[in-house]
């Protein structure tokens, strides 16, 4: 190539050609990205409900057995135990976890579990919420109303929950405070045989609170 055409000299190219290759060997050196790799989870262990049964039963070298009949029969291997309750078609379920060693029973154990889940669903229905209802009276309440008031009471106390007796006072009402007394004690004695106080009258401000509950 005519050097005069390129307008510079051999020395001038030669230099331009050695200083700029180190500098883009040397950028592409230092910007090299290095991916991390972030260290994988391990996957949740998956809890289940209720005893542990079959191959689910680990760290236990011997078992107390007790087998479909329901016959003892002492301490064996844990796989043998396994293998008698294979061969019978059922499962081995661990009963007594905390025995030392654990007791295991040869049953069925989707039976099992829906007749357990069939007794938690029947415990529940019978475990009653005790409430507490309150009912509202006034000093100079007439016998109508009262009488409505403690039906209401009684009905709550046959269903079991309790009763918080809120008495107010109004106005120029704080003046006669023992009326309000006495009302409350009325309703104590009328609603003794079915009910016992589990907090005595309590004056707040304006208002005279007592808390009863039905008998056992």
């Amino acid at each position: 190539m005519d050097q005069d055409y390129l307008g510079l000299k051999p020395a001038v190219i030669c230099w331009e050609i050695v200083y700029r290759l180190p500098v883009t060997l040397q950028r592409d050196a230092t910007e090299e990205i290095i991916a991390i790799r972030r260290p994988m989870r391990a996957a949740p262990v998956p809890t289940k409900d209720g005893p542990r049964a079959n191959r689910d039963i680990r760290g236990v070298r011997d078992v107390q057995l007790i087998d479909d009949t329901g016959t003892n029969r002492g301490v064996v291997t844990f796989f043998d135990a396994l293998e008698m309750a294979e061969q019978a078609g059922l499962d081995l379920v661990e009963i007594v976890p905390n025995a030392t060693p654990p007791v295991c029973k040869i049953l069925d154990y989707g039976k099992f579990r829906f007749l357990e889940q069939k007794k938690a669903a029947e415990a529940r229905k019978k475990q009653k919420v005790v409430e507490i209802k309150e009912i509202k009276l006034r000093p100079g309440i007439d016998d109508h109303d009262y009488e409505t008031k403690m039906k209401a009471v009684r009905r709550f106390f046959e269903e079991g929950d309790k009763v918080k007796i809120t008495l107010r006072y109004r106005g120029r009402e704080m003046a006669h405070q023992d009326l309000g007394m006495k009302l409350l004690e009325r309703v104590k004695i009328e609603m003794a045989e079915i009910s016992k106080v589990e907090a005595e009258p309590l004056l707040e401000g304006r208002q005279m609170t007592m808390i009863m509950a039905p008998k056992a």
